[in-house]
């Protein structure tokens, strides 16, 4: 009688669970921060020409993240293998073919594959997809082979219900409420001044210069960089002269601050940002990158929060956008906001909190705690946890 070989396919297994665990890590820490991937989304819809699609960043950003969760969970679960491959094949596809044209045409310099918490340049991104692809295409030719773990149906639905329900949930809650885990600059308890400053030990950025040569005898040509340039000596042989411009190439990036493109200016161009930022009491920093697309509510409830702070304790609560000095003027008239209001650009503003409008308190330089418009406190509590003690009054 025959026995037949029910040795599991350990290569089909590696990268069932590989790709299975990337993807829900990668779908979970993009859905961390919604808003941030839908930001990168942006990016891409820039590079293609496709910026009509920016209402739908949002959406997207949200349901890209929930497939990449609900596909991983599929996988490993085993849940109708033949249309999951499908899935797995038609989507990594995509994304390899987005990185390589990211590091081919140097459109985008970070994938947002990871989030802010792991950022890759586009080959590493490129290779990584390319890995991806192998074991997936693995996947795709031994498909039939996939067998649930879990032999009732009823309790397969139920994981992949609690699934769905998880996946798009998270992300709709990071959006509403700020992320989870902040692996931006700007997180709580950041020193943002130490954040902007650059170590007077730090390395150097290095470049290499290379010439382009060529003997006005022979009409020999060779390219020598500025070592081997001095180092020959051939720089004394009157036969040899430098042709064209020399080319000046990054070989290696020196230290680079975590934040490096603040800056805070008033209507006129004076440079506020070490006011501001090294407080050395506490202030309320309102970031609204956008007031056009500002939520109301929220700005009142913020300009109530500043009216009370600044007359019961006399901290000082300052605005900033990147919107014209015309439209802020409009602005402030229309909503009798009663804080200061600078100027920043609009990249960095993103990133100090995902929310339009949203809260910074800060203390010398320190993010003591940030809130979305959706979960602002109440000025009572901002006054019982922080300001009662602060003798400022």
């Amino acid at each position: 009688m025959l026995r037949l070989n029910t040795r599991p396919d350990y290569l089909l297994w590696f990268s069932r669970i590989c790709v299975g665990v990337l993807f829900i890590f990668s779908g979970l820490i993009k859905a961390n921060d919604p808003l941030g991937f839908a930001y990168k989304l942006e990016e891409y819809f820039e590079v293609f020409h496709t910026t009509f699609l920016n209402d739908y960043a949002v959406t997207l950003s949200i349901s890209i993240c929930a497939l990449e969760i609900i596909l991983g969970v599929a996988l490993l679960v085993g849940y109708r293998a033949l249309q999951i491959s499908w899935g797995l094949l038609l989507l990594i596809v995509f994304f390899t073919f987005l990185t390589f044209w990211s590091a081919a045409f140097d459109v985008v310099k970070t994938c947002g594959c990871f989030g802010d918490a792991i950022p890759l340049t586009p080959w590493q991104s490129f290779s990584k997809d390319l890995i991806l692809l192998t074991l997936i295409l693995v996947i795709f030719f031994k498909r039939k082979m996939i067998n649930p773990i879990i032999k009732s149906h009823r309790a397969m639905h139920i994981v992949i219900a609690l699934a769905v329900l998880f996946s798009f949930g998270f992300g709709l809650f990071t959006y509403n409420y700020l992320p989870v885990k902040d692996f931006l600059p700007y997180n709580i308890g950041a020193d943002l001044p130490n954040n902007m400053r650059t170590p007077s030990s730090a390395p150097k950025d290095e470049y290499v210069i290379t010439y382009q040569l060529k003997n006005r005898k022979s009409g020999d040509t060779q390219q020598m960089t500025d070592k081997e340039y001095l180092k020959t000596e051939i720089w004394k042989d009157d036969n040899w002269a430098i042709v064209g411009e020399p080319k000046n190439e990054l070989i290696k990036k020196g230290y680079e601050p975590k934040i490096k493109d603040l800056m805070i200016t008033d209507s006129q161009g004076t440079n506020y940002t070490s006011e501001i930022i090294e407080n050395p009491y506490y202030n309320l920093i309102i970031v609204a990158y956008n007031l056009d697309n500002a939520n109301e509510k929220g700005i009142g409830d913020l300009n109530a929060i500043a009216r009370n702070a600044a007359e019961n304790y006399n901290i000082r609560t300052v605005l900033l956008t990147s919107n014209t000095k015309e439209s802020i003027d409009k602005y402030i008239k229309k909503h009798k906001l009663i804080m200061e209001t600078f100027n920043a650009d609009a990249v960095p503003l993103k990133s100090m909190v995902r929310s339009n409008p949203g809260l910074l308190l800060l203390k010398n330089g320190v993010v003591i705690d940030k809130w979305h418009f959706h979960n602002l406190p109440s000025y009572e509590e901002l006054e019982s946890k922080y300001f009662r003690d602060s003798n400022l009054k």
